[in-house]
């Protein structure tokens, strides 16, 4: 007992311990336990009681604590993870928006390349259509060239044409004066009559006057077919008809360097054959307008070529 008067605080370790003397107190050693001994056991049990409630409630507050925690934690991992979806949902619909942009640049920059294409394309076919231009514009002046020639050897052969002594026709391009052969030569015969000479020496004249231009005398004959010592053929009867032309033309006054005669029998008919008038057209003398090569389209690229 003095041991435990001495060091009263040892005694209080457990609620256990307490409730454990009380009843050793009670069960016959009551004489033996002063009142002073007993108030002191009672207040050991109530700060026993006390420390076990503080105790307990600090159990409770950690516990709430603990659980508040877990509580945040959880919210915080869901706000968490709430936020990386949403992130990541951001960072898809931004990854989409830079695809687009960059298929539209990819558009733009295709589209640029293509229109500086065009431009370049159309550049080079606007040059190609100003030199067609060019090209067309020359030719029309050629054109407009040879329509004002031929006009003006129609008005140069006007009275002969009037008189009806030669015809000036447009054959395969040339300029041609045509003159009928009935007129100029007996039949089966190359010697000029008097009004044959009289016809081509006023031809001759008119020829002589225009600048620059050779000419060349053709034969035709029609398709009668001949054969005499003189003209064993068609061939040889045009042949001496357009080289005794071509004589009187120098004799009359056309420079020999700028004429020639040449023969194509009956191989050109003007017309058909089948009728006297036909066959009557087809015996003729053209005297042909030399084209001038110079003037013609690509001459220079012959030139270059040869």
């Amino acid at each position: 007992m003095r041991s435990l008067r001495r060091h009263p605080q040892r005694a209080v370790l457990t609620p256990v311990l307490l409730l454990a003397l009380v009843v050793a107190v009670g069960g016959g050693a009551t004489s033996c336990v002063t009142a002073a001994t007993y108030d002191d056991l009672l207040l050991q049990h109530e700060r026993a009681k006390r420390d076990l409630v503080q105790a307990q409630l600090e159990r409770d507050r950690s516990a709430h604590a603990a659980t508040h925690t877990s509580d945040a934690l959880t919210s915080t991992r869901e706000a968490l993870a709430t936020a990386t979806a949403r992130h990541a949902e951001e960072a898809r619909q931004w990854g989409e928006r830079v695809a687009r942009a960059q298929a539209g640049l990819k558009a733009a920059a295709d589209e640029l390349a293509a229109t500086v294409k065009d431009k370049a394309g159309l550049a080079a076919s606007v040059e190609q259509m100003r030199s067609a231009l060019d090209e067309l514009n020359r030719r029309k002046a050629e054109a407009d060239a040879r329509v004002a020639e031929y006009r003006a050897l129609l008005a140069r052969f006007r009275a002969l044409i009037d008189a009806g002594k030669l015809n000036v026709k447009i054959i395969d391009g040339r300029m041609v004066v045509a003159l009928a052969s009935d007129i100029l030569f007996p039949s089966a015969s190359a010697a000029l009559s008097k009004e044959g000479r009289a016809a081509i020496d006023e031809v001759a004249v008119v020829l002589a006057s225009i600048p620059d231009r050779r000419f060349q005398v053709e034969g035709h004959t029609d398709d009668l077919p001949i054969k005499t010592a003189q003209f064993p053929s068609n061939w040889e009867l045009a042949a001496a008809r357009a080289l005794t032309v071509t004589r009187a033309m120098v004799d009359a006054g056309l420079p020999e360097a700028r004429v020639s005669a040449a023969s194509y029998g009956a191989a050109k008919p003007a017309v058909t054959s089948a009728t006297p008038e036909g066959r009557a057209q087809n015996r003729r003398i053209e005297v042909v307008v030399v084209p001038d090569l110079s003037t013609l389209p690509g001459f220079d690229e012959l030139q270059k070529a040869r």
